[in-house]
């Protein structure tokens, strides 16, 4: 649906982009000419992802290894990346979620989730942000949010948070950067299953029918999430900013999506408490 260099001569970094919906986005932004990278803690799978795109694609493709959750070596990867030349899009895309009852949480478990979704994204734009701003340099931040931040949701309480925390982030950096040339945009997709979210999100038990009662009927293709997000990083959304896109085919206009689990038995929570302390 794009001229074929839609991203040429755009430099993109995608946080957690070895996988699922970051991988998705990174094959399409290869595809329309950009430079990628892609970090997060897992090089060996990043190597894999990195080399499956080179074959299909050609085009630069970069890997870094990167716990975003530390801040210095956040800032570590921000010096070596804009040693070589400024990045030109930030994707923040790396996040942790799954299913709990609030009540149970640990300190350690908020944590696991607070600390990727919520501090290692202000992390990454903060580092990407103050270089733009000393060297000039126009700079897009993209976001992967979720509908959490309209409706709330129930039992992920840490991640709605988190998520609603940095579209607030998105909103002011808007205004505070945009004067600077940098633009401030977010998604917030609903159902695009992946692998590891399933696993987490949606574990033997939960209802099966959601998708169904979807008003499309259906659950999202990557493929679209991917076009979504290839828009407004490139020049043609040059006048968006500040602004949450909603992908999930009117989902969030019937359901927060977690109604279901209200439903749950204390022995099917027992089970899940049990599941996650094994992985």
């Amino acid at each position: 649906m794009f001229e074929k260099g839609l991203l040429a001569k755009k430099r993109i970094l995608v946080t957690g982009g070895g996988s699922g919906l970051g991988a998705a986005m990174g094959r399409r932004f290869v595809e329309l000419g950009a430079e990628l990278i892609i970090c997060g803690r897992r090089l060996e799978l990043l190597e894999v992802t990195a080399a499956k795109m080179r074959s299909d694609f050609g085009g630069k493709v970069t890997t870094v290894k990167c716990d975003i959750r530390d801040g210095a070596a956040v800032d570590a990867m921000m010096d070596a990346l804009f040693r070589e030349a400024p990045i030109d899009v930030l994707v923040n895309n790396a996040a942790a979620t799954f299913i709990a009852q609030t009540e149970h949480l640990s300190f350690r478990a908020a944590d696991a989730i607070l600390s990727p979704t919520l501090h290692g994204t202000m992390y990454c734009t903060l580092g990407a942000g103050k270089r733009w701003i000393e060297r000039k340099h126009r700079g897009v931040v993209l976001s992967i949010l979720s509908t959490s931040t309209i409706t709330g949701r129930a039992f992920t309480v840490p991640s709605a948070m988190a998520k609603s925390a940095v579209l607030a982030m998105t909103k002011s950096l808007a205004v505070e950067w945009g004067p600077k040339g940098i633009r401030t945009v977010a998604i917030a997709p609903g159902a695009f299953p992946t692998p590891g979210a399933s696993g987490q999100l949606r574990p033997e038990g939960r209802d099966e029918g959601w998708s169904s009662r979807n008003p499309l009927g259906r659950v999202g293709e990557h493929s679209e999430l991917a076009n979504l997000a290839s828009f407004l990083i490139s020049d043609q959304a040059g006048y968006i900013n500040g602004e949450m896109v909603v992908q999930d085919g009117g989902a969030h206009l019937r359901s927060s999506g977690a109604e279901d689990l209200l439903q749950w038995t204390e022995a099917q929570w027992e089970k899940q408490r049990a599941a996650r302390a094994k992985s």
